[in-house]
């Protein structure tokens, strides 16, 4: 923290502190609640939003006369993947619409990029080394790919608006192993940052030394507005401007718009990466859910379907942000002990506390009932090294419930707190 923690504390009122909030914390204890919030998961008046999905049940033909329930069309119902070239600012050839994880799609990217190689390059199998930028805070699940596939990780600071792009530009521009690097662009997973239009011009325009460089753009929160609508620079766009059109695999979902684990999901990139890419995957597959992808798209009919549904989320997601930002405020703002971001779209607030504390802080809040993000998780191999980073994930408890995690965690956040100030004292 910039300031000193508990400044115009001395030690007796610290020491006062700390056993009022030994008494609380046994109070939350006494309890006995089961609280998570670990994962970014929709609530069930969320899902409740898109029953009617099931109501466009009158007939499996498209609008083209696909029967939907039998084989064929590859990379997707034509009608959806006008929702998602919308959604995305792409055209419809520019898309492959799949089943319903986009992380899948990443998966498989990276698998056959391992396998067999991107368009024109060989195989990173047969490479020495292959490494990845990460830019952190960031989504553990893309961490855990890279882990399983033995992808060397690079961590990159995070600033305001976006990757640290000095240290990209000059890391790319040296060194060919290194082949890629995620990106959660709006909304970012857990800050969310929203990329200025300078980074991702530098995205698009740095010079790699590896011809195969590829950004994974994860936009996965694109629609994901709590207040006003927020655009994002289109990438593919500045990428044929900079004539690197082939440097971007766009991602996408409905995941977090209609039914977490029965959605759509769509990847989007150059008219050559999505030729290579559909000559690879008809190996693989024949088709994807055809029939849910023709209930999605008569279910939202195009892009301004989403966004009047989006508005609906956000009516339930709102409250819930602006209660944690809240109960941190009231509890900890005058403290210095920790700082939180204040997202105006997606799913997380990213959470600092103390440096070296992160990991008790969420062990105590364990204990307490409240399940919380593993400590760590926000960074290549689940290790942060300062400690201090915690995602919180608002949208799955009930109002009542996030109020009574909160509180529990800005107990625990004091108790660390405190317990470190008054070690380093005696210490001294």
């Amino acid at each position: 923290m910039n300031m000193k923690m508990y400044q115009g504390f001395n030690r007796e009122q610290l020491e006062e502190r700390m056993r009022m909030m030994e008494n609380r914390f046994e109070q939350h204890k006494a309890q006995s609640l089961k609280l998570d919030m670990s994962r970014g998961k929709p609530s069930k008046e969320q899902l409740d939003l898109s029953d009617g999905l099931f109501k466009n049940i009158t007939n499996f033909e498209s609008e083209d006369g696909i029967d939907c329930r039998n084989y064929g069309v590859i990379d997707g119902l034509p009608e959806m993947k006008r929702i998602f070239a919308q959604m995305l600012e792409v055209d419809q050839d520019e898309l492959i619409v799949g089943d319903s994880s986009s992380l899948n799609m990443m998966y498989d990217v990276i698998a056959r990029a391992y396998n067999h190689g991107l368009m024109n390059a060989e195989p990173w199998s047969r490479l020495d080394k292959i490494k990845f930028l990460c830019p952190c805070p960031g989504y553990d699940r893309h961490f855990a790919i890279c882990e399983l596939f033995g992808i060397e990780m690079i961590t990159i600071p995070m600033n305001e608006d976006g990757p640290d792009m000095d240290m990209v530009e000059a890391l790319v521009a040296e060194d060919r192993s290194i082949k890629g690097i995620w990106c959660v662009p709006k909304y970012s997973n857990p800050t969310g940052i929203i990329y200025s239009d300078e980074v991702v011009k530098r995205l698009a325009h740095m010079r790699t030394k590896a011809n195969d460089f590829r950004v994974f753009w994860d936009n996965a929160y694109c629609v994901h507005h709590l207040y006003e609508e927020n655009s994002l620079l289109n990438i593919l766009a500045e990428c044929k401007k900079a004539g690197n059109a082939d440097r971007v695999f766009m991602f996408a979902s409905t995941a977090k718009i209609s039914y977490a684990g029965a959605g759509v999901a769509a990847m989007a990139a150059s008219r050559d990466n999505i030729r290579h890419t559909l000559g690879q995957i008809a190996i693989q597959t024949i088709n994807p859910n055809k029939v849910n992808h023709l209930l999605h798209a008569r279910f939202f009919k195009d892009l301004d379907g989403i966004k009047e549904h989006m508005k609906k989320h956000a009516a339930i997601l709102r409250p819930k942000f602006e209660t944690v930002t809240s109960i941190l405020k009231k509890n900890l703002e005058n403290l210095n002990i920790a700082r939180w971001t204040t997202p105006r779209g997606g799913y997380f607030i990213s959470l600092d506390v103390p440096e070296g504390c992160a990991r008790k802080v969420v062990a105590k809040a364990r204990e307490a009932g409240v399940t919380l993000t593993k400590a760590g998780a926000t960074f290549p191999y689940g290790i942060e090294p300062e400690d201090k980073n915690i995602r919180l994930a608002p949208s799955f408890p009930t109002p009542a419930e996030l109020a009574s995690a909160i509180e529990i965690v800005c107990t625990c956040i004091e108790l660390v707190a405190l317990e470190k100030i008054l070690l380093n004292e005696v210490n001294r």
